[in-house]
């Protein structure tokens, strides 16, 4: 669908709509309604989705670099190409974000609560502040990723690459870090961070961790921190 003159969509009920492969670049859609449209391969590149209600929209393949502040819970970004996406603020509780590219995204204090974002790509994204409590992370690269003050709470990280990941005073009580590649990635003061959960990465070369945490993690599991193999 292509939608070349109606770009003003400011408030407009677009609850289940057929917007398949619709072309919406640079289109306002300010508080539209959305709930369960059908978005998937559509062109978003530089629209305005502040207070758009997405829920439940399917937005797979979906090409969208602009959501700030917009509602996506359980919104299905399977898929999505969200490289560079604002969206700062956004609510993606429960959203479907599996194999998501969110390269370069900034989530600064989004809600992701129980998202899945399984094999997602998060490279140097910006998550501070987000709420990932409960999410399905696994095998999600988080390269150089900011989960500063995240909380990260009950989140499935097992084999999610943090190489670099930036996850000072984040909160990991009760995560999955099994087989996590957590190579250079920064945990100072990181809070509700056990000894058991870091016994099951995948490897802490030259990690940062808090003393109480690094000796006894050395003295126990010396080969953590030996350089990973690179096959």
């Amino acid at each position: 669908m292509d939608i070349p003159e109606k770009k003003d969509l400011r408030g407009a009920n677009l609850i289940k709509a057929n917007l398949i492969e619709a072309n919406l670049q640079g289109a306002d859609l300010q508080k539209a309604d959305l709930i369960k449209a059908h978005l998937e391969g559509a062109n978003l590149r530089g629209a305005n989705l502040q207070g758009a209600d997405l829920r439940g929209a399917d937005l797979s393949n979906a090409h969208l670099p602009g959501g700030k502040g917009a509602d996506l819970q359980e919104a299905t970004l399977q898929e999505a190409n969200l490289i560079g996406a604002n969206l700062v603020k956004a609510n993606l509780v429960k959203a479907n974000l599996q194999e998501a590219n969110l390269h370069l995204a900034n989530l600064h204090l989004a809600n992701l609560q129980g998202a899945n974002l399984h094999l997602a790509n998060l490279e140097v994204a910006n998550l501070e502040g987000a709420n990932l409590e409960l999410a399905n992370l696994e095998g999600a690269d988080f390269y150089e990723a900011n989960l500063q003050e995240a909380n990260l709470q009950g989140a499935n990280l097992h084999k999610a690459d943090l190489h670099k990941a930036d996850l000072r005073k984040a909160n990991l009580e009760g995560a999955d870090l099994q087989e996590a590649n957590l190579e250079g990635s920064n945990l100072y003061i990181a809070r509700n961070l056990s000894l058991d959960q870091l016994s099951k990465v995948k490897t802490l070369h030259n990690a940062k961790l808090d003393e109480e945490l690094l000796i006894p993690l050395k003295e126990q599991y010396p080969s953590l921190f030996e350089k990973p193999d690179s096959s």
